[in-house]
């Protein structure tokens, strides 16, 4: 399979005619190999529209969303990222030139995507996802749904920090865009999206009489 030309595809289909102007994202997109960011058994499918599977319930959010995310996140050359349950994304961020550091609840995904992840300079981190490691980050991405998000997030950023992730709380989740200023995080929402919602940041179910 010539994944060269998967990603260069990819970039044309999925990524350019979906709004994404910045060329350092194109950039980084064409140079990452998506395929060692999945399942092995799945590498075939790294490519398509599809969530494909990385290990236990965790996907890959598709090319597209990610895209769209990081160009919201206005990232920039230098910058200091934290990508929570977003491997692919790290590994994209690092291409462009940011500080990256990945963070995963669970060893089982870095046992798939680890390699590929020291090939891009990226750093390593496991930790429970509502804990973020480190402070003052410039950026904090996330592939995965989340249902709220946790307090703490806005807190590791830096003044004029951001955030861009997927809020989901039925069918059809919203990407949205939090900006760190002077009076808190402010909000601004995106697109739709609905990448599964990850399990860590599920709130515990609450009943009342």
């Amino acid at each position: 399979m010539d994944f060269t030309a998967e990603r260069k595809a990819m970039v044309d289909s999925q990524v350019r005619v979906n709004d994404v102007t910045e060329r350092a994202i194109h950039l980084a997109m064409l140079a990452v190999p998506r395929e060692s960011f999945c399942a092995p058994d799945r590498a075939f499918a790294a490519y398509s529209e599809e969530a494909v599977v990385i290990a236990g319930e965790r996907r890959l959010m598709p090319a597209r969303d990610v895209a769209k995310l990081l160009q919201a996140a206005d990232a920039r050359e230098g910058e200091k990222a934290l990508a929570i349950a977003a491997p692919y994304a790290a590994a994209v961020l690092a291409r462009m030139g940011l500080s990256v550091t990945a963070q995963e609840a669970d060893q089982a995904v870095f046992d798939v995507v680890g390699e590929a992840l020291a090939a891009e300079g990226v750093a390593t981190v496991v930790a429970p996802l509502d804990q973020p490691t480190g402070e003052g980050w410039d950026v904090i991405v996330c592939e995965g749904g989340v249902a709220a998000l946790p307090e703490s997030w806005g807190a590791a950023l830096r003044p004029g920090g951001r955030i861009v992730a997927v809020e989901r709380r039925g069918a059809v989740g919203k990407a949205a865009l939090y900006v760190k200023g002077r009076e808190g995080l402010s909000r601004r929402e995106l697109f739709d999206s609905s990448p599964a919602v990850l399990a860590a940041l599920t709130p515990a179910p609450t009943f009342a009489l």
